[in-house]
This record gives C-alpha cells, structure tokens and sequence, in this order.
C-alpha cells in the first residue's frame, strides 16, 4: 500500500501485513510483479497489540501485483504467542498466515485507493474449545483513499474477530501519513480505532497511536531499519496475557529490519 520495502518494515512495526506495490518507476513497471520479504521485529504490534507476549518475532512473505490493471494478491506469515496462550495448549498454533488479494489505482491525480479482502488464518487453532471464545480465524475487507503521504483506511469483519465471540461487523478506522523526510528517512504516522462488536464491546473497544522513523540502507541491498514508539488505551485487563498477566497494549519502542528481494 506504499513502496514495498518501506512497506514491510512499517507492517512489522505497526503489526500486520500489507499487500504493496513495488516502488517501480512508472515507465519501468513490469507487467507481472513478484516479490518476497523477510523481517525481524522486537515485538509484533498488530493494531497496538501484541502477538507475540511483547517478545520478538520472525515473518516473511511473498507479493504478486499486475501493474497494467492494479490487482494484486500476497501471502505472509508472523510468529505469534497469544492463540497458544488463551488456549493453553488447546489453540498451540505458533503462527499467523495472512492471505490477501485486492485492486488498487488512482481515482483522480495524486488521489489513490486500494480495496481489498483479507483472512487471518490461525492454522488448526482450537479457541472454539476454550470457553468464552469463538474460532479465531477472522475475515476482513478493506477499503482506503490515499491523498500523498497521507491515508484513511477501514477494515471491516465479515467474521468473528479473532476468536471474540459475538464480534462480527466489528470494524477498524486507521488513519495514518509515511513523510519522506530526505536522505531516505521516513516519518511514520499511525492513529487506529478498534470497535469490537458485541458482548465485550466496551472492554475490547480501544484506540492505538504510533510514531516512527525508518530508514533504508541502499548500501546494504535495500535493508530497511524501523524505530516506532506504541501506545494505546486499551483495558489493562481484557488484553492482558493469559500466560504471565502482562498487558499487551502497553507503551513501547518496537524495532525491526527488513528486506525486500
């Protein structure tokens, strides 16, 4: 959803994974694009909260865009802790894998947009076991304007909303501007509003905020370098982790390295 390698090293940061077009010039685009990342992250931040206990994660991923049309599709893995942790032992899936496809383009100059759908595949989880939670597979569609640095996005559950009973139709407001600052710095911009539907409506309701820089080091093949300070309001009890009580949406700077090939 911006240049690919800046791309993966915000999505590792900010949590999740994005589907982006590589930064080709225009009259230089191949028809068929495709792409593969890899990325180390301090902690994995998704919407504010984290995957992965507050340790480090490991994640990859591979992207296919059709430049003359704007289509595109990709697929991407993270390392995660928490399905494993509020099963205990019953959803012990350690992984996340994503898969997306959608279309993006310019509605008029210098205004974008992408829209799209995205599952969250937890595979084998069986938080359907566990009481008070529901399968946490979770299906989205999504949809964002861009206007230069600066974007809108919504992503809306068609799905329970990874494993939180009665929480379908729950939707995600992200508000967020990449400024490039010269001499291949970035300045990473991110406010989000998670609305849970349902019975936990007003324990799981929570906004997250974030401000980062990221840099890419040419020299070294492309390797992009990510620094982001996190926060959110979330409830201290609803997201804390099962396994040692910890809140998950705690204050952090969250680090990460990424290469795109």
């Amino acid at each position: 959803m911006k240049k690919l390698i800046l791309a993966v090293a915000v999505s590792a940061v900010a949590g999740g994974s994005l589907c982006a077009m590589p930064a080709w010039a225009e009259d230089a685009k191949p028809e068929h694009e495709v792409s593969f990342n890899a990325s180390l992250v301090s902690d994995y931040r998704y919407r504010g909260i984290s995957q992965t206990r507050l340790d480090p994660a490991l994640q990859g991923g591979a992207d296919y865009v059709h430049n003359p049309s704007g289509f595109y599709a990709g697929t991407w893995l993270s390392t995660i802790k928490w399905v494993k942790d509020i099963g205990n032992g019953a959803g012990s899936t350690p992984l996340e894998w994503d898969l997306y496809a959608g279309k993006k383009g310019e509605l008029v100059k210098d205004v974008s947009y992408d829209v799209g759908a995205l599952a969250y595949v937890y595979v084998n989880n069986k938080l359907d076991d566990v009481p008070g939670f529901k399968n946490a597979n979770t299906f989205e569609i999504y949809g964002q304007l861009g206007y230069g640095p600066a974007y809108i996005k919504y992503s809306h559950a068609l799905t329970t909303l990874f494993g939180i009973p009665d929480s379908k139709n729950s939707g995600y407001v992200d508000l967020g501007a990449n400024v490039d600052l010269g001499s291949d710095f970035t300045l990473n911009l991110h406010a989000g509003y998670q609305k849970v539907r349902g019975v936990n409506d007003s324990a799981a309701t929570y906004s997250d905020y974030k401000i980062g820089v990221s840099k890419v080091f040419n020299q070294l093949g492309g390797v992009t370098l990510a620094v982001a300070a996190v926060d959110t309001n979330a409830d201290e009890t609803f997201y804390a982790s099962p396994a040692n009580g910890k809140f998950m949406g705690k204050r952090a700077l969250v680090v990460s390295v990424a290469k795109t090939f």
